[in-house]
C-alpha cells in the first residue's frame, strides 16, 4: 500500500526536511509540497491525498484552519514548534503530532500510524458492498463500482462514465472526495481523469485505450503512478 502524501510548512529548510524524511519512507508517495494551506487547498481540490503532514503556525491559512476547512479530510500528521497545540491537534483526530524539531525515528512512528490506518480503513471498506451512493439532482443513485468505467473533472462536477448509462451522470463533487470510495482498481491517471483499469484494454503511447476504444490520455505527473500499477500487475519485459 502507498499513501500519496502531501507535506506543507511555511519554511523551506522544513520542508525539504519532511521531503527528505518522506522519499525516505517506502510505502509514502510525494504527491505535493506546498509553502502555504491556501496552495495545498488547491492540491487537495484536484488530486486524491491519503496523509497530510502540515506545519501549524502558518500565515493566511495555518495548519489547524486547513484541517477544520476539509469536510472529508484525509490522515493528518501535525508538526510545530509549541507544544500547547497538541490538544487542539487531537481534537481535530489527527493520526499524529511532531514537536520541532523531530528525528526521522519520530516521523517514520507518525508515518507507521498512517499506514495502520489506512489498512484498517481500507479492510473495512473492502467488507462493505462494491457500490456507492451518487446525488444526482436530488435524488441518490445507487452505482457499481465495477460498471464505473471512468470519472471526468468537469469545474466543480464530476461525470461518472458507466457500462449500463449512455449518458454520464454528473455530480458535484471533488476528486479526493470520491476517491476515497473507490477500489484499488481505479487509477488517477489525469488531473481531470479517474479510471477504472478493469475496463482498460491497453495503453498506448501514454494514452489508455478502453475495452469500448475510447482514448484517455495520461498526464505528466501521474505516469509515475501509472508505472508502478503497471509494475505491479504485469508481466513481461520492456
Amino acid at each position: 500500500m502507498k499513501l500519496r502524501t502531501l507535506i506543507i510548512d511555511d519554511e523551506p529548510i522544513a520542508l525539504e526536511k519532511l521531503r527528505s524524511y518522506v522519499e525516505k519512507v517506502p510505502f509514502l508517495e510525494l504527491a505535493a509540497a506546498c509553502h502555504s494551506g491556501i496552495d495545498a487547498m488547491a492540491v487537495l481540490a484536484a488530486e486524491k491525498i491519503d496523509l497530510i503532514f502540515t506545519d501549524i503556525d502558518m500565515p493566511d491559512l495555518n495548519g489547524m484552519e486547513l484541517a477544520g476547512s476539509l469536510a472529508d479530510a484525509p490522515m493528518i500528521v501535525f508538526t510545530t514548534a509549541y507544544a500547547q497545540y497538541a490538544v487542539d491537534s487531537y481534537r481535530l483526530s489527527a493520526v499524529d503530532y511532531l514537536l520541532k524539531p523531530y528525528s526521522f525515528a519520530d516521523f517514520q512512528r507518525a508515518a507507521n500510524k498512517a499506514l495502520a490506518q489506512a489498512q484498517r480503513d481500507g479492510a473495512d471498506t473492502q467488507r462493505e458492498a462494491g457500490s456507492v451512493f451518487v446525488k444526482v439532482d436530488y435524488r441518490y443513485v445507487r452505482v457499481k463500482l465495477d460498471d464505473i468505467r471512468y470519472i471526468k473533472g468537469f469545474g466543480e462536477y464530476l461525470q461518472i462514465f458507466t457500462t449500463s448509462q449512455p449518458e454520464p451522470m454528473m455530480t458535484l463533487s471533488s476528486f479526493a472526495s470520491m476517491a476515497q470510495k473507490l477500489s484499488d482498481s481505479f487509477l488517477q491517471v489525469h488531473r481531470s481523469y479517474i479510471v477504472n483499469m478493469d475496463h482498460v484494454e491497453q495503453i498506448v503511447r501514454n494514452r489508455l485505450v478502453m475495452t469500448d476504444g475510447e482514448h484517455i490520455p495520461v498526464g505528466d505527473s501521474y505516469k509515475s503512478a501509472l508505472s508502478d500499477y503497471l509494475r505491479s500487475r504485469s508481466v513481461g519485459s520492456r
